[in-house]
């Protein structure tokens, strides 16, 4: 079988010598990636940077495998794709796959899913201090010649970490990184995922909830970190919402449309929540007329959670590898989406 205990998987040397497999680099990844493609002598590769719909057809039918960072692989293109077995995610999100065609003509399709927690974990944090400590208000005071006008301010929008409760929605590989960052803080952490066992979120330092709904009555912080799927979007609209406190944040470095922006833009407008971190949009890039980007209640980001060095650099190296060890039949199951 494809599994099988043979870790090589070839099926005689010769072939393990001679096979050759093309593989398109689609957008640019981090050269230490494609320093480990370099390396394997039975694969040759093509960067794409042009990532229009025309392009993609026109050079996608030449590959074996590709890996996808941006740019959208519908079905217009894949049909065209005669020779393609695997998509190699720079990421763990797959919204821009044809994930019915993919299933349909047994496209594999591969994450990276041991680089892609601990920026973002970090990057939610990031957003949650940044908010709660005033954003950038006391940088600005300094810059502007201010510096004593601090002493006199009616601090009414500063606070503590210590003591706030935190809903993370999605209790995945960024979730367990994330609850570990904010008991560092002492904070109360309850975690919403129909998913997963009660006694493993309880091992981790959570505690596990049931409905969402009643929950969100009682939190200060809800961090969204779950995929985008029929029944995540728009999970949290105007009425979800309207069960926070007027205190509350949320924090989404998830996937845009799991928030509903035109509600999260008038419910920050009226007073019915405090404040909002956004990374991930419902179009991207956003529309220049997005409500969100002049509302001074939100705090944004251009879906930058993995933007580290070192995320970066290991998430190209882990899509790289991956899509080496599918053909070379070493792939890892837990890489493997299921479908």
């Amino acid at each position: 079988s494809w599994f099988s205990s043979n870790k090589e998987g070839f099926d005689s040397p010769w072939d393990r010598q001679n096979k050759m497999y093309k593989i398109g680099i689609i957008d640019k990844i981090n050269p230490k990636g494609i320093e480990v493609l370099k390396k394997n002598k039975n694969f040759t590769y093509e960067i794409i940077t042009d990532l229009s719909k025309k392009n993609l057809l026109k050079k996608l039918p030449d590959f074996d495998g590709i890996t996808l960072r941006r740019g959208k692989i519908n079905s217009d293109v894949l049909t065209k794709c005669k020779r393609l077995k695997v998509i190699s995610r720079h990421g763990v999100g797959y919204d821009n796959v044809d994930i019915d065609y993919i299933k349909k003509n047994d496209i594999k399709l591969l994450v990276t899913d041991a680089s892609t927690s601990t920026s973002p974990a970090e990057h939610a944090m990031f957003m949650i201090l940044s908010i709660y400590k005033g954003v950038d208000m006391f940088d600005s005071m300094v810059r502007n010649g201010d510096f004593a006008k601090a002493i006199n301010l009616d601090i009414k929008s500063n606070f503590e970490l210590s003591k706030k409760t935190i809903l993370i929605v999605g209790f995945g590989r960024i979730g367990k990184k994330l609850i570990k960052k904010c008991l560092g803080f002492d904070m109360n952490v309850e975690v919403f995922d129909p998913f997963v066992d009660d006694k493993i979120i309880k091992s981790y330092g959570g505690k596990k909830v049931f409905d969402l709904n009643d929950a969100l009555k009682n939190i200060d912080i809800l961090s969204l970190s779950l995929p985008k799927n029929e029944k995540t979007e728009n999970l949290i609209s105007l009425k979800e919402m309207k069960l926070m406190k007027d205190t509350s944040i949320i924090i989404n470095i998830s996937r845009g449309g799991i928030i509903n922006e035109k509600d999260l833009n008038y419910a920050l407008n009226s007073g019915i929540i405090f404040y909002a971190g956004i990374d991930v949009f419902e179009k991207e890039p956003p529309e220049n007329d997005n409500p969100l980007l002049s509302n001074k209640r939100v705090f944004l980001s251009p879906h930058a959670a993995t933007f580290t060095k070192e995320c970066l650099e290991n998430m190209s190296i882990e899509t790289v590898t991956n899509i080496i060890d599918f053909f070379e039949k070493r792939i890892d199951k837990s890489k493997i989406v299921s479908l």
